[in-house]
């Protein structure tokens, strides 16, 4: 209850309508460590699809 209630800060109701399993992988995911499995770097952007995406999405 500590870890459901307190940790994960689960609604009552979430936390007495979670079974075990969803209640360990809740659990596993909150205190994984942040990178545990990083994505590979993306390349940067080429100057002609930075200039796209600004002319597609332009500042308001």
């Amino acid at each position: 209850m500590e870890t459901g209630l307190g940790r994960l800060r689960l609604p009552p109701h979430v936390f007495w309508a979670m079974t075990l399993c969803e209640l360990v992988r809740a659990t596993a995911g909150a205190t994984a460590p942040a990178m545990a499995h990083p994505a590979a770097p993306s390349p940067p952007l080429a100057r002609r699809d930075l200039s796209a995406l600004m002319e597609a999405f332009p500042d308001p």
